[in-house]
């Protein structure tokens, strides 16, 4: 399992290079096709390049701290929910990590989730609801959980797929108003002029589309690794099973989640979205399917 689990984090390091890589040439092309409809690739190219370089970087450095605060998250002390830091603090000694930065929202529903780029800048939240009707175990399984995406670098690779989709859908957007509002096309080659306007148009409206699905397909495969990585930091699956199933229950939506957040939470924390079975349309597979996985674990 440790070997795997080191593959997983080095893979996960891989793959968020490379999707930055094709982030970048991806909205280039985007750029430039959109810039040549209005006449100049060249300048469309640079726009959307720079544009994703800035969105990258405000992502990296402060993107953490936009999500904490998005969420209404507050910072604790260990005085404060002296089990709930207890806990954390096990298990960052047993995954080898450093201590996380441990947050609270004041939300009576029961959820989760763990922020930040690496291990040593990670931060972890908990709802009031979660840490008060949830026993030590069933905590302890929750946190697994979330201390595991910050350990395989999840956390990183989520903040990377959401400025992906941030950006494809921001400048599909700007094309779509500036169409909507008259925008100016370049004279002389109309045949030419027309193709690039339907190129553009079709991407304008599929690119933010197939981006989603991808970036929930991928949050969707992590949430199963996370549980079974937590069952191999506790050894002790029944824990997030039990919390599993009482997060099935909570029929509570969380008011500061949104969809821009909702992949990064344990369960979807948005009522009404948390399908019964695995959804193409989800940002996490079924409660169902991953208890029935967890279960299976206990018997190998």
């Amino acid at each position: 399992m440790a070997a795997f689990l080191g593959d997983l984090i080095a893979h996960n390091k891989r793959l968020s290079l490379l999707l930055f890589g094709v982030m970048a040439l991806f909205l280039g092309g985007l750029g430039a096709l959109f810039g040549e409809y209005y006449g100049n690739w060249q300048s469309g190219l640079t726009v959307a390049l720079v544009g994703s370089v800035i969105y990258f970087l405000v992502s990296w450095f402060l993107g953490d701290a936009m999500i904490l605060s998005t969420s209404h998250a507050r910072e604790i002390s260990h005085d404060e929910a002296p089990q709930l830091w207890n806990v954390v603090e096990e298990l960052a000694i047993a995954s080898g990590n450093p201590m996380p930065r441990v947050f609270i929202i004041e939300d009576d529903a029961l959820n989760a989730f763990a922020t930040g780029r690496d291990p040593s800048r990670a931060s972890v939240a908990v709802t009031r609801g979660l840490l008060e009707k949830l026993n030590r175990e069933e905590l302890q399984g929750v946190m697994a959980h979330e201390m595991s995406h910050v350990r395989n670098y999840d956390i990183r690779f989520a903040m990377l797929m959401a400025v992906m989709v941030g950006m494809v859908v921001f400048l599909c957007d700007v094309f779509l108003r500036s169409l909507f509002w008259g925008g100016r096309r370049r004279r002389g080659n109309d045949k030419g002029n027309a193709v690039a306007m339907v190129l553009a148009l079709v991407l304008a409206v599929l690119a933010p589309f197939f981006a989603t699905l991808i970036q929930l397909a991928v949050s969707r495969q992590r949430e199963y690794l996370a549980d079974a990585s937590a069952a191999e930091l506790t050894r002790n699956p029944r824990g997030l099973i039990s919390a599993l199933e009482k997060l099935s229950t909570d029929p509570a939506e969380l008011e500061g989640a949104n969809r821009g957040t909702q992949h990064l939470f344990i369960v979807n924390p948005l009522k009404g979205k948390r399908q019964g079975k695995d959804s193409l349309f989800s940002t996490h597979p079924s409660l169902e399917s991953r208890i029935e996985r967890l279960r299976e674990l206990t018997i190998s």
